[in-house]
């Protein structure tokens, strides 16, 4: 494919297309080959791409050095995601001096430019005085962006800063609200702390079948807390199945048994023949769609037998039998 070698830009767009399979069939080789290309003309987005190839290992040998220095490449041309990466790079110590003064700051610019997960770890330096002087006030205001930027690991400990007033003013009720939208997207550890608090009844209305539900969602990841287990140990067991059942089905609705419908009447009924008719009347379909009565075509009994009795097709696949095409 020809392509302006000086447009960095198109580069990246042609690797992106590989490395996605827009269009094309998808191919990481192909895909780290043009970020090369783009990176090497100086797009800070082909580095951070190929950086993560590398770190991942896909359609080039895993080089976690060389993803570390591309990281850096992208960062010093502005790059959020990069920023961010480098900074990781400090706190771990490796593929770069050891320094959390370093990260922090790296941080504090990925935070300044709304990156989420930036705001959460640079807001988590500051309530630990890591890397830089701590600073609860600001750090919980970290956080509380990234849970508000939609991090659900952030959203837990905004309404755990809330609920104990560190670094914001005490707000239980709010912590509630947090806990509950965190809990809302799988994450087991909002579940079970809003399950202790659905189960004691504390600034919330005490709710013991929701409150098993949540026990429930957090076991099913793995998480057991005995202070949940007592705090739910006297409820009794109709409303705690209750509750579990809920659980099978979150978070859709437990199915409710409704009335069967009734039999239609069959295609060659009088019944249906004069409902049809009604339709037609009414505007409501073409009469083109009105089939005879008596048809002298077969039920479609007969050509359901027809179907099961005829040898399956040539090159129908036995079950499990991929039918994609070979690879090349």
């Amino acid at each position: 494919m020809a392509a302006d070698r000086n447009d960095a830009a198109a580069e990246t767009l042609i690797a992106r297309i590989y490395e996605e399979g827009l269009g094309v069939p998808q191919n990481y080789e192909l895909a780290a080959s043009w970020y090369k290309i783009a990176a090497d003309n100086g797009d800070p987005n082909a580095a951070f791409a190929l950086a993560v190839l590398y770190q991942n290992g896909r359609g080039i040998p895993r080089n976690r050095e060389q993803a570390a220095e591309l990281f850096k490449q992208a960062a010093a041309k502005g790059h959020v995601e990069a920023m961010y990466n480098v900074a990781l790079l400090y706190v771990e110590g490796r593929y770069a001096e050891p320094s959390l003064t370093k990260a922090a700051e790296l941080m504090k610019k990925a935070a300044d430019l709304n990156l989420p997960q930036a705001q959460y770890d640079y807001g988590t330096m500051l309530m630990q005085g890591a890397g830089t002087f701590p600073d609860a006030e600001e750090g919980a205001r970290q956080i509380g962006l990234a849970a508000q930027n939609g991090l659900t690991a952030a959203e837990v400990d905004y309404a755990t800063l809330l609920y104990l007033g560190h670094g914001v003013k005490k707000d239980r009720i709010a912590a509630i609200t947090w806990y509950r939208r965190a809990a809302n997207l799988g994450n087991a550890v909002a579940q079970n702390r809003l399950a202790k608090l659905l189960a004691a009844g504390e600034n919330v209305e005490q709710d013991p079948e929701t409150a098993a539900m949540y026990r429930a969602l957090a076991r099913r990841q793995g998480l057991n807390d005995t202070q949940t287990d007592d705090l739910l140990a006297n409820v009794p067991s109709d409303i705690i199945a209750r509750g579990e059942e809920r659980a099978r089905y979150w978070p859709g609705d437990v199915p409710t048994q409704g009335a069967a419908p009734g039999l239609l009447p069959s295609s060659d009924d009088d019944s249906m023949h004069e409902a049809m008719q009604q339709l037609i009347d009414q505007g409501m379909i073409d009469e083109a769609l009105m089939l005879p009565v008596q048809s002298e075509a077969h039920s479609i009994t007969d050509q359901a037998t027809e179907l099961l009795s005829a040898p399956p097709p040539i090159d129908t696949p036995a079950d499990g039998e991929s039918t994609a095409p070979a690879s090349p």
